[in-house]
């Protein structure tokens, strides 16, 4: 078990070091560039505008920063022209502050129906009544139903074609801050997995997890899922901590936020010395996860991926499809502002693999009341196939390949 184990939690903490420097920002320049390629899409699909709620995809296309609640606060981008915002009244000066690319702010009163403020917005855009609006996809139902309600005669869709035609495909720019919040993660991992002794909680390595992401520049962790033993054959865990013991299965699975842009990397490895059951499971995961790697070529499709994953555990007897033992779940899911996002890695998904986009790849293992084997990386595509963005674990007792 090399690397596991062999310092203490302050020597672990004390390996790290900020891993920021350099990692700029999403550009100004670069949200007018999304603006203008979503709005060349509304006009090819006869789409007069696009609501933003708040959330990942008002920051994605504007900047701005905000979380959704029971007030309205958004933007509207016509299919030709300025975007323009709605907030409450009392809001204007945080979202004025918060604001990246600038636009006019309609602002409503407590009292106010902030739904027919968007209708009059629209009215003021020359878009008519009977135009076609395309509404965010993660928009909460009482928002949707409030359009709707104040403006009848609106055609109300789903935006998600939209803001996936722009999403799926990452810039260089989000390449490199996902990149980079992926190396933080990873440096996390492997601090964590040195720190370990029997007799420690998920509870305290969760906590070693938040203080080690933010020694190395995260606010702290995004999310942590620390799982021993048979904890691990639950995907997301279990309700109650563990306390780990030699030759448990460590499952440990994490990651950050660096200017918005997310890590997500799953570790499995065995505290002490492995059975051969659990090499086997481990070595199956590994090849699975490769398999997938290897599929992952341009043109081919998600659904592709997915199986190449699902048929060698299949000839393994895992499985098949989503029977246990083998992997309950899809291969991966997209990665950008937002932890799953489009598109997804699962069975029978038709989307075409095209430069740009990014995905986890977990072709998760769970042998039902024993342990789970997960190992996660992520992959982007460039013109010439898949490219890591870490490096697979090397192997069971070599997590991290120190001696590779």
């Amino acid at each position: 078990m090399i690397g596991i184990g062999f310092q203490t939690k302050q020597a672990a903490l004390d390996s790290l070091n900020d891993m920021t420097a350099g990692a700029t920002p999403i550009t100004e320049a670069e949200y007018r560039a999304r603006m203008h390629k979503a709005q060349t899409y509304m006009r090819e699909h006869n789409i007069d505008a696009l609501y933003l709620n708040a959330g990942t995809n008002l920051k994605y296309f504007t900047g701005l920063s905000w979380s959704a609640s029971e007030r309205l606060v958004g933007a509207l981008l016509p299919a030709n022209g300025d975007v323009c915002f709605i907030a409450p009244y009392f809001e204007l000066g945080t979202i004025s502050d918060y604001q990246v690319v600038q636009g006019k702010i309609y602002a409503w009163q407590e009292e106010e129906c902030p739904y027919q403020l968007l209708g009059q917005a629209l009215s003021e855009f020359g878009i008519g009544q009977t135009a076609t609006l395309a509404v965010d996809e993660s928009t909460a139902f009482f928002t949707v139903d409030g359009i709707v309600n104040a403006n009848s005669q609106l055609s109300v869709i789903n935006a998600h074609k939209v803001t996936s035609h722009c999403r799926m495909h990452k810039s260089d720019n989000e390449l490199a801050l996902i990149q980079r919040a992926m190396d933080m993660t990873l440096a996390v991992h492997q601090a964590a997995a040195s720190m370990l002794h029997e007799g420690i909680t998920t509870t305290e390595v969760e906590a070693f997890i938040e203080q080690a992401h933010k020694k190395v520049g995260a606010p702290g962790n995004y999310f942590c899922i620390v799982l021993f033993g048979k904890a691990s054959s639950f995907p997301h865990g279990v309700k109650e901590p563990q306390t780990l013991k030699r030759g448990d299965v460590v499952l440990i699975d994490t990651g950050c936020k660096l200017h918005g842009y997310l890590s997500d990397i799953t570790r499995t490895y065995v505290y002490g010395e492995a059975s051969e059951f659990q090499r086997e499971m481990w070595q199956h995961e590994k090849q699975a996860q490769l398999q997938a790697f290897n599929a992952a070529q341009i043109g081919a499709t998600c659904g592709d991926v997915d199986h190449a994953a699902r048929s060698y555990l299949a000839a393994q007897s895992l499985g098949p499809d989503y029977q246990l033992p083998g992997c309950p779940h899809r291969t991966g899911h997209g990665i950008g502002l937002d932890i799953h996002e489009l598109p997804y890695l699962v069975k029978d998904n038709p989307q075409a693999l095209a430069p740009g986009m990014c995905f986890s790849n977990e072709p998760m293992l769970v042998v039902p009341d024993e342990f789970g084997i997960r190992l996660e990386d992520h992959f982007y595509m460039t013109e010439a196939g898949a490219k890591w963005f870490t490096e697979p674990s090397y192997s069971i007792d070599d997590p991290f390949g120190l001696e590779k």
